[in-house]
């Protein structure tokens, strides 16, 4: 005869599940018990509770966030397929990315090449009209099109020029599993208004090394290549050192764009 209810350790036991994952699903939600003694607190689960245990269990081990759990815990065996399939698609291609960023790092600091061509040149002060967003790699690209599409076309509603060299300031690390702060700029001269999500700042006179980025170093991740090199030319140089974020200067230098570090001398 089938017991009406487990004790919350037989429970784990069958549904392979320890005490302390039992816990933290039941105050996720994942897995209530189906009954709670309310004089001893003791936890009692269902038999009926076990393919939901185990199937929690098969997804936690490989690697599933709680919160697509639970999410994936309540399909039908179907659309559960689906569902896990384009996730292990999106692993595998996330996997090889981070193999490639770990073949950049056999180059860290030392392309001899890249690092003879860091220079420093003077900016002037400037204005900019900017928006910020937190993207990935996967959203870099649509961000510097369309924040520079919407800035320059609100330049030109307010009757000055397009503007200058589009500046994407990095202040934060954008990878393709983080997300990080990204500011685009546009450098103008006149008056403007801000708008929206567009705000005005303004870039004082400063001193910066930069890197005009060679053809094929463009994407990520062999772009991080050209970060180092001017990290290691600003540290190979008593009295230069790297004062904040760096940002990447559109167009660059005969090159698609320029990388930069704001530099002390």
């Amino acid at each position: 005869m089938q017991p009406k209810y487990l004790r919350s350790g037989e429970f784990g036991a069958a549904g392979h599940l320890s005490p302390k994952a039992l816990r933290l699903y039941a105050e996720q939600g994942l897995l209530r018990p189906a009954s709670v003694d309310p004089a001893t607190g003791y936890r009692y689960y269902s038999p009926d509770q076990l393919p939901r245990a185990r199937l929690i269990a098969r997804l936690r081990r490989i690697g599933l966030p709680l919160a697509r759990i639970g999410q994936l815990a309540d399909l039908g065996p179907e659309a559960r397929a689906i569902e896990l399939r384009g996730w292990l698609h999106s692993q595998r291609a996330l996997l090889e990315e981070r193999a490639a960023l770990v073949e950049t790092m056999r180059w860290y600091g030392e392309e001899a090449a890249l690092v003879d061509a860091v220079a420093l040149r003077e900016v002037p002060a400037t204005k900019v009209l900017c928006r910020s967003r937190h993207v990935d790699t996967a959203g870099l690209d649509g961000l510097i099109q369309t924040a520079g599409h919407d800035i320059r076309g609100h330049l030109r509603t307010s009757g000055l020029a397009d503007g200058g060299a589009t500046l994407v300031h990095f202040q934060d690390l954008v990878t393709p599993d983080s997300e990080g702060l990204v500011e685009v700029a546009v450098q103008y001269d006149g008056n403007v208004d801000p708008t929206d999500d567009l705000y005005i700042r303004l870039v004082p006179a400063h001193t910066e090394a930069y890197l005009p980025v060679p053809a094929g170093y463009e994407d990520f991740p062999l772009v991080l290549r050209v970060y180092d090199a001017v990290e290691a030319w600003t540290d190979a140089r008593p009295g230069v050192t790297c004062v904040d974020h760096p940002y990447e200067i559109h167009p660059g230098t005969d090159a698609l764009f320029d990388v930069a570090y704001p530099v002390s001398t």
